[in-house]
C-alpha cells in the first residue's frame, strides 16, 4: 500500500474553509478515513496595531489552496477532485494525471509555521508514568507525566525543583520512562 503524503488542492479564493468542511464531510460520508487524513487551510496569526489598539488577524498563507494528507488512490483522488469548490490539484498536468506530493521539507516548514507537526507521534508512556528527562535544562531530573500534548509533541512533567513540586513543559523526545 502507498504511504500517505501531502498534496496541494486548488480552490476558489475565499472558499478554502468551506472546501475543508465539504471535504471533511465527504471523507466521513464516503468512508475514506483510511485514505484521506488531514485537511488544512494554512493560516498564520499576525498582530496588527491600529489606532493604538492591538488586534490579532488570521491570514491565509496560500489564498486559494488547501493542504490534504492522503494516500493517492483512484478513489481518494476522485473524492477530493469532485468536492464542491475544488478546482484541481497543484502539480497535476490535468487530463487524468495524478499530482505530485509536496516534499517532506516543504510541508514540515508550512506546518511548523502554523505550530503543528508533520509527524504523528506515538508514545509508549502515559499520564502518571514516572519519567527521566534526557535533554534540555532539566536533564537528568525525574518526574511524573501530568499530561501529554501529541499535537505539539510536548508533555507537562511534575518535577521536584529545590524541594518544591514544579510543572515543566518538555518535548516528548526529551523524556524516557523509568524502568
Amino acid at each position: 500500500m502507498e504511504e500517505k503524503q501531502w498534496y496541494v488542492v486548488n480552490t476558489y479564493s475565499g472558499h478554502e474553509t468551506k472546501v475543508k468542511e465539504n471535504l471533511e464531510m465527504r471523507i466521513q460520508s464516503m468512508g475514506m478515513e483510511n485514505y484521506i487524513f488531514r485537511v488544512i487551510v494554512p493560516e498564520t496569526t499576525e498582530i496588527e496595531i491600529k489606532d493604538g489598539k492591538q488586534k490579532e488577524k488570521v491570514k491565509k498563507m496560500f489564498p486559494g489552496y488547501v493542504l490534504v494528507e492522503m494516500i493517492m488512490t483512484d478513489e481518494a483522488w476522485f473524492v477530493v477532485r469532485n468536492t464542491p469548490g475544488v478546482t484541481g490539484f497543484l502539480g497535476s498536468s490535468g487530463k487524468g494525471a495524478k499530482p505530485f506530493p509536496l516534499f517532506p521539507h516543504e510541508i514540515e516548514k508550512i506546518l511548523k509555521t502554523m505550530g503543528m507537526s508533520v509527524k504523528e507521534v506515538k508514545v509508549d508512556y502515559k499520564e502518571g508514568d514516572r519519567v527521566k528527562i534526557t535533554d534540555g535544562p532539566f536533564k537528568l531530573m525525574e518526574g511524573t507525566i501530568l499530561d501529554i500534548d501529541l499535537d505539539n509533541s510536548k508533555a507537562n512533567v511534575s518535577i521536584d525543583l529545590f524541594g518544591q513540586e514544579t510543572t515543566v513543559e518538555v518535548e516528548l523526545s526529551q523524556i524516557e520512562v523509568n524502568k
